[in-house]
């Protein structure tokens, strides 16, 4: 199948208009027209090999949405002209015990990524900032007509990242909850928590983000390097989430726990994390992670937001502006997340 997109030839390379071929659909496969890419900040690390083991060619892009327009013989959810997306994973062994628990990105064999993965035939997997994409039904979301296409995009990564452990750690009425970074992450942790009923307090180093916080539903707002500030509410936390992808004080934001609670890590800072045993001891505090939900989850996540109107803050751009926007998104300078407007690929 020919498809076109935009691809990092290298690791100091622009992103280029690129030809290339996606397999003709099998028959569980769904193809799906992509109509909108989220940008995340995951793709610029990756086209950057700043976590190592870049492989390229390199189409980014898994925050996608769009319409299907062919389906395998086995195909059951979907059909041709149904809203779908896809998200950060397209395939996993299916038989392991995590598989089994509809806990997909925890697969022991390893999850096959949207893009900058091998497929466990060997073929090089190409993400979102492409024209189609050929994935099996079950790696396959539908998208309620009911939100906004576009902004709907980056619910298939940012939302999902933040909204399984908010639900894994059971966040609601009567939990403390901090959220750190008001970026493409971490705006949807603010949705999310406020949504499900948690008092919540945002964590941020900018004065200039304490409006749109308030806003977007933070009942409280600390600005970290405020060290008055951050010490009201030492020991208070039952949950923090940490959406910050620069390094910073992990030690700080653990002193900010009560007994028994957790600071999850879904940003991914480009190293090594400095971690005080002092810090994690003192209130039987947890240091956790957590990636992406299954594909369950993220189905639940996609019919939650539906039904509660939650979609990203986003800013469409084009094609001839990655590079402003890549630019951007380090800077931080945007309200929370770039989405590609597919209107604007044109075939190289």
């Amino acid at each position: 199948m020919k498809s076109f997109g935009y691809a990092a030839h290298s690791k100091t390379s622009p992103l280029v208009p690129f030809d290339f071929d996606r397999r003709e659909p099998n028959p569980d496969d769904v193809v799906v027209n992509i109509e909108f890419s989220g940008i995340c900040h995951s793709d610029i690390h990756q086209v950057r090999d700043e976590w190592g083991g870049s492989m390229y060619p390199m189409v980014p892009g898994h925050e996608i949405v769009g319409k299907v327009t062919a389906i395998g013989s086995n195909v059951k959810k979907f059909k041709v002209g149904d809203l779908a997306g896809v998200g950060v994973a397209v395939d996993s062994c299916g038989v392991c015990e995590n598989c089994k628990a509809n806990e997909e990105p925890y697969c022991t064999k390893g999850f096959v990524g949207t893009y900058n993965a091998k497929e466990y035939d060997g073929n090089l997997t190409f993400g979102g900032y492409a024209n189609n994409i050929v994935t099996k039904e079950h790696f396959v979301h539908s998208i309620s007509p009911k939100l906004d296409l576009a902004a709907v995009a980056p619910l298939l990564c940012a939302g999902i990242t933040t909204y399984s452990p908010l639900r894994h750690w059971n966040v609601g009425p009567n939990k403390k909850v901090g959220v750190v970074g008001l970026g493409g992450l971490g705006h949807m942790a603010l949705k999310f928590a406020h949504s499900f009923g948690a008092h919540v307090v945002q964590f941020t180093t900018s004065e200039s983000k304490i409006e749109d916080a308030k806003k977007l539903g933070a009942d409280e707002v600390v600005i970290s390097k405020d060290a008055a500030a951050m010490a009201k509410h030492a020991g208070t936390f039952d949950f923090i989430i940490d959406c910050v992808s620069a390094p910073h004080d992990f030690n700080a934001l653990l002193g900010m726990l009560r007994l028994d609670g957790t600071l999850c890590l879904v940003g991914l800072p480009d190293q090594p994390l400095s971690v005080s045993p002092f810090a994690i001891i003192t209130n039987r505090r947890s240091f956790a992670g957590s990636m992406i939900g299954g594909m369950s989850e993220t189905q639940e996540m996609l019919d939650y937001c539906a039904e509660k109107n939650i979609v990203s803050e986003i800013e469409l751009t084009s094609y001839d502006k990655l590079a402003e926007a890549y630019d951007r998104v380090l800077k931080g300078d945007v309200k929370y997340r770039f989405v590609l407007d597919n209107k604007t690929l044109k075939q190289a």
